[in-house]
């Protein structure tokens, strides 16, 4: 059984931009529930079908499976409006991958950046530019974002959503 164990932090300031290779993702949602989430990816020259499980203690079930591109484009048709693009660049930092993801279409403005664990309890070193820690806020899933885009949020002045 697949098992994902992840941090999710607001990313500040541009000093990640230099620091690794990045590739162009789109994902569309199939089907959700309080219980799972079915995806739809498309990265760069590979896709995949992902059910992720509910998270509980920054840990759930994910299920990831490569198929083919052509299938995974008309598989995209199905989930519109439910779709999220952002730009992925891949950090490593120490003995860790930290993703950022810069999302593009209506949640322009937002980055994020994810980090996967062996543990909940793992000591991670934070990197100078994240910010606020939203891996208990539902609100920045990809699967809400593709719902209810960032956009479409009240935003103030100069302060994170």
């Amino acid at each position: 059984m697949g098992i994902e164990i992840e941090r999710k932090f607001l990313v500040t300031g541009e000093a990640w931009r230099s620091m690794g290779h990045s590739v162009p993702l789109i994902q569309g949602y199939l089907a959700g529930s309080n219980q799972a989430t079915a995806r739809v990816r498309i990265a760069g020259d590979n896709a995949f079908l992902t059910v992720k499980g509910r998270v509980k203690n920054l840990t759930r079930q994910e299920f990831e499976y490569e198929i083919p591109v052509a299938d995974a484009q008309a598989m995209m048709d199905l989930c519109h409006p439910r779709v999220v693009a952002k730009t992925r660049y891949k950090i490593p930092i120490e003995d860790l991958i930290w993703e950022v993801d810069e999302f593009t279409g209506q949640n322009r403005g937002l980055v994020l950046a994810e980090v996967e664990l062996t543990s909940p309890e793992q000591s991670v070193p934070l990197p100078d530019w994240i910010g606020l820690e939203v891996s208990d806020d539902p609100r920045y899933f990809n699967s809400y974002l593709a719902a209810h885009p960032y956009s479409t949020w009240p935003h103030e002045p100069s302060s994170n959503p």
